[in-house]
């Protein structure tokens, strides 16, 4: 019986970087020696075991078999006689089929009949044996690794038979909640430009995800270039501020219509947080964009007669030109009152639209530091005295409504500063 540590824990060993999760295959046990020892089985489809102390995982040495359609179509075998090799060699690819040992003087002995180590050095992404093509998650694996390891090339023979997976209709058996599950992870990696590059190029995209090819069939209105590759740049720009991944799909659906993305959140069943900001940040980026000239805002600034705030707004009729006035309105549409990190979000899914990063965009500083002047009303207070007054309802809400406004408007000179403090809630 021989344990090997295998997979990424090598890998990332091999180029230096944290080893995040240790993953262990076992030559020549039974599942019945295992539990002997301690272990708990946790596979279900294939012998898996946690260890009694570290709770790392350890497998038993197995092969598979294609035996169906998609990614679950597949025999597995496991027994003490399948080889380290045999194991090595169903796995993804090159630089994930590299097995480390320690070895008698205590240095680690590498394992390496596919030249992963080789392919490391080489920078090259390389699938193992043509038993790749019996896998169509393997396609989205290995996009995300090419937007993990963002200087990696793919091997041309890799592409290429991934574009005969393609075309042979492997991808269209993926269900859609996998492909959702691969896409989020790729795009908290480096650089998630390269994963949809990577899907593009072999014709994975136009399958799993036909929404976003298509921007590459459309312009940009404003931006000069194609919607597809203006989404890209937005996501480098989220990537390098180390954007959360509801910003960075916003980025990807932001040229989408509105049924496009009602259509593709629900096939792909994103979560509501991801979906929800897409939404807002597309709906209202226009009017975002607005306060990226605060000349009227400037203009507007002038203090409120000295009147309480319910008195005032029953004798005034905002007009739709008041800027304080249509600022308030956008940040209550926006709810910003009860979810300002969204609005924090959706004005920078914004910033990135307009080339921009966050911190620098003149709207951006403008809507949160009219924000942060709204929100110091004291809303508890008007609504007691509005009730004082016989006031009931949507004339509390207006009370409160106008005090915002005032707020806003007593605060339009400092808004209007190019060069605030960031306000960010």
């Amino acid at each position: 019986m021989r344990i090997y540590m295998v997979g990424g824990a090598v890998r990332d060993a091999l180029l230096g970087l944290p080893v995040q999760d240790r993953d262990w295959v076992v030559v020549g046990a039974t599942p019945q020696w295992m539990l002997e020892q301690g272990f708990t089985a946790v596979g279900k489809d294939f012998p898996v075991f946690l260890h009694p102390q570290t709770h790392e995982e350890y497998a038993l040495a197995r092969t598979e078999r294609k035996s169906g359609v998609g990614y679950k179509g597949f025999t597995v075998y496991a027994a003490p006689h399948v080889t380290l090799e045999q194991d090595l060699a169903r796995r993804d690819l090159t630089i994930n089929a590299i097995a480390q040992r320690q070895g008698a003087d205590g240095a680690p002995e590498y394992i390496d009949p596919f030249g992963g180590r080789a392919d490391l050095a080489g920078k090259v992404l390389r699938h193992v044996s043509d038993a790749f093509a019996e896998d169509p998650l393997r396609i989205l694996r290995l996009a995300r690794f090419a937007a993990r390891f963002a200087d990696f090339a793919i091997a041309s023979e890799t592409m290429q038979l991934m574009r005969h997976m393609v075309d042979a209709g492997e991808v269209a058996h993926l269900t859609a909640e996998r492909v959702w599950q691969e896409i989020a992870r790729g795009l908290m990696e480096p650089a998630p430009q390269r994963m949809l590059h990577t899907l593009r190029a072999c014709g994975a995209l136009a399958v799993a995800l036909p929404e976003l090819e298509a921007l590459w069939q459309r312009a940009a209105p404003g931006y000069g270039d194609h919607a597809g590759e203006h989404a890209l740049a937005m996501l480098a720009l989220a990537c390098q501020e180390r954007a959360p991944l509801a910003v960075r799909y916003a980025c990807l659906a932001h040229a989408l219509g509105s049924a496009e993305r009602d259509a593709l959140a629900q096939r792909m069943k994103i979560p509501a947080d991801v979906r929800d900001l897409a939404d807002l940040a597309a709906r209202e980026c226009a009017a975002f964009n607005a306060w990226s000239d605060v000349n009227a805002l400037a203009a507007s600034a002038a203090p409120m007669a000295s009147k309480d705030a319910c008195v005032q707004a029953a004798q005034t009729s905002p007009t739709q030109t008041d800027p304080a006035q249509t600022i308030v309105q956008l940040l209550e549409r926006c709810d910003a009152f009860r979810r300002p990190q969204r609005l924090a979000l959706a004005l920078q899914v914004c910033a990135y639209a307009h080339g921009q990063p966050a911190p620098d965009w003149l709207a951006r500083r403008v809507l949160l530091g009219a924000w942060q002047q709204a929100k110091q009303v004291d809303t508890a207070a008007i609504a007691q005295q509005a009730a004082r007054q016989g006031l009931r309802g949507e004339a509390i809400g207006q009370c409160i409504h106008q005090a915002r406004v005032d707020a806003v408007r007593r605060a339009a000179e400092r808004l209007a500063d190019p060069h605030p403090q960031d306000p960010t809630p």
